[in-house]
């Protein structure tokens, strides 16, 4: 739809009075969308009537089917019963180039313009039925006027002989529109002229003083009466923030008070925290659109002028960044761990690791001990609810739960909980589902991530963004800790598989590597905690009874080894070959060693033994015909001891 197309159908629909009755209102606004206007132009519309819900209107605008119903023809002629009279659209030359068209306001009938309805008019009295309805006997009537007994102008086909004209102003003081009161209907906007920005001042403004905001003129006697102060006439509830801007860009030091109806008061701050305004607001519990003349009305003058003085202003919002001192940082709580030193309370984590290395068995029996609040490795842990999630192995984890109670001489502990069914991180729906049945501030174990994103590229910068927003999703929703399960790539030695983002978007991360039966886990990544060092553990068959066949059943648990830190303990002679060879060749390690050695651990400094054996014998104080033989004694010996591993012609400290 072309601009000047929707521009015909804005001036249209600004033609028909909002104070419609609700079917004519309802298809004024089914035709408008079909005419390819939005809500915002529609709710606007609909807030000059008297009585405006918001809620209603945007309940009802979500009811109209697109494409059914009526047409945009249907908004053209309601506008057209009500005076207006539209411009055909133009067509456009293809052979011109596209400019923006010129949109001409809409032009009054002669004689509806409002300076002429105006110009008509005769003086208002106290004894108007809307004035005397309203309770306005006193009020200030010089810029109030009703339309002749004997004056022809209709609107929607109702005479408007008798009614109330309310002038409305642009903020130039030009006579922008009217409003009409009928004794008998509802307020009636002259067509053709919209209302937008437009107002009314009942009173004079004084400098220093209140100035209140009010939807419609009743409400506006009412404030003036109550206080002697002034009170702006908005035409509806949509009008007040054009009204309030152009106030305060007149007078920046204005004391604004908007006076919303009731349903509207959430909007009123909004708009008074925009503007620097107050807000007075109707006591809770009252009706729908009830408003300052209702209140005034029924509790009286006095108790409306209470009211108006407590107007405040909206709470200002917190400012998005907070400035520490260094007190604050002494008073912020400690970090909170779950496994002290190896994973928070709260956040994102990872146990990562090559095929087979017992990553999985490592973190079951790390969930166990989270749910029973055990000791783990020897750091000490806060129980927690764990909800693990098992999608690889799933046939086994029935015997790895057996073997563990096995092991351990007692059942499951109560707070661990088992997924077995299929589950994606890249469905959301499946994330929601999970988190509303998982206690809050669990222990979320996902085993293993490729499972639960199996179409995701882990190499793609947006697939590992889309993965991690949903992990960091599940993990505000449960208020804990998401533990991913994951491989290392071809390389075991470049960590984590996939895009670099998972490492660096993560809170702790623990690595698992295997040599040959030995296994250890050591910190990769962790919150003040210590990376680096290993702990070594192993995996200890369990006899779980026969099958349905006759087989034995078994499984594994894991268990801390000792073993390698009974060696590392064990002191090397005082002086010996030993203790020679092993001072040269640490800081050789450090400057020549070489990570990614097959057979070798992850990221474990590798020398090529007869370097090493070569390193060692210029070191030893000793016959130089004896040195490489005493030299390859000495390495020998400290890889029988365990201070050396050594494999296809390469050693690393253990």
């Amino acid at each position: 739809m072309h601009l000047n197309d929707l521009e015909r159908a804005r001036a249209a629909l600004a033609a028909i009075p909002a104070d419609l009755p609700r079917d004519e209102w309802v298809r004024a606004g089914m035709a408008a969308q079909a005419a390819g206007l939005d809500f915002e132009t529609f709710d606007g519309w609909s807030a000059q009537a008297g009585n405006y819900d918001a809620r209603a209107c945007r309940d009802t605008w979500r009811s109209f089917k697109p494409g059914k119903g009526l047409e945009a023809g249907t908004l053209f002629r309601m506008a057209a019963e009500h005076g207006h009279h539209a411009d055909k659209p133009q067509r456009k030359s293809p052979s011109k180039a596209v400019s923006r068209p010129v949109v001409t306001p809409p032009v009054p009938r002669p004689g509806m313009a409002p300076a002429d309805v105006w110009s008509r008019c005769e003086p208002a009295t106290w004894g108007h039925p809307y004035i005397a309805r309203k309770g306005g006997a006193g009020v200030p009537l010089d810029g109030l006027r009703v339309v002749p007994q004997d004056d022809p102008l209709r609107i929607g086909g109702k005479s408007m002989a008798g009614a109330l004209a309310v002038p409305a102003y642009a903020a130039d003081g030009a006579l922008q529109s009217l409003q009409l009161i009928p004794a008998d209907g509802p307020k009636m906007n002259l067509p053709g002229c919209p209302m937008a920005g437009a107002s009314f001042i009942v009173g004079t403004p004084e400098p220093g003083q209140p100035l209140y905001l009010v939807e419609g003129i009743g409400a506006a006697w009412s404030c003036w009466q109550a206080t002697g102060r002034a009170a702006v006439v908005c035409f509806g509830w949509g009008n007040v923030s054009k009204v309030a801007a152009e106030l305060r860009q007149r007078d920046a030091s204005a004391r604004l008070v908007l006076v919303p109806d009731v349903g509207k008061e959430a909007d009123a701050r909004r708009i008074a925290a925009e503007l620097d305004c107050r807000v007075a607001t109707m006591p809770e519990g009252e009706p729908s659109n009830f408003d300052a003349n209702d209140y005034a009305r029924r509790e009286g003058g006095d108790a409306l002028a209470a009211l108006l003085d407590a107007a405040a202003a909206p709470p200002k919002p917190e400012p998005r960044y907070r400035l520490l001192s260094g007190a604050d940082l002494h008073a912020l709580p400690p970090l909170a761990w779950r496994v002290r030193g190896v994973l928070p309370t709260r956040g994102l984590a990872a146990v990562y690791g090559p095929s087979a290395s017992g990553k999985s068995f490592l973190a079951f029996d790390m969930a166990c001990a989270i749910a029973e609040g055990a000791r783990w490795f020897d750091c000490t842990v806060k129980p927690a609810p764990v909800v693990y999630v098992a999608l690889e192995g799933e046939a086994g984890f029935k015997a790895r739960a057996q073997a563990w109670e096995v092991s351990r001489g007692r059942t499951l502990p109560e707070a661990l909980a088992l997924v077995l069914q299929p589950f994606a991180l890249t469905e959301p729906q499946d994330v929601q589902e999970l988190a509303a049945v998982v206690p809050a501030g669990a222990v979320v174990i996902v085993d293993t991530l490729n499972r639960a994103a199996p179409l995701a590229d882990e190499n793609s910068s947006k697939d590992m963004g889309e993965i991690l927003q949903a992990a960091k999703a599940l993990q505000s929703a449960t208020d804990g800790l998401v533990l991913l399960v994951h491989h290392t790539g071809k390389d075991a030695t470049r960590g984590l598989r996939g895009h670099s983002s998972l490492f660096a978007a993560l809170d702790a991360a623990i690595e698992v590597s295997r040599d040959g039966d030995r296994r250890e886990w050591k910190l990769a990544k962790a919150k003040d905690g210590e990376d680096g060092r290993a702990h070594p553990f192993r995996l200890v068959v369990q006899e779980l009874g026969p099958d349905a066949d006759g087989e034995p059943v078994t499984s594994c648990t894991v268990e801390a080894d000792t073993t390698t830190q009974a060696v590392r303990a064990a002191k090397l002679p005082q002086g010996g070959n030993q203790r020679i060879a092993l001072d040269a060749l640490r800081p050789m390690f450090k400057a020549q060693g070489r990570a990614g050695i097959d057979g070798a651990p992850p990221l474990r400094l590798c020398l090529e033994l007869d370097a090493a054996i070569a390193a060692a014998a210029n070191a030893l104080p000793v016959d130089p015909d004896r040195k490489t033989e005493r030299a390859r004694v000495a390495v020998t010996g400290l890889i029988s001891r365990g201070v050396l591993a050594c494999r296809n012609g390469w050693i690393w400290q253990t």
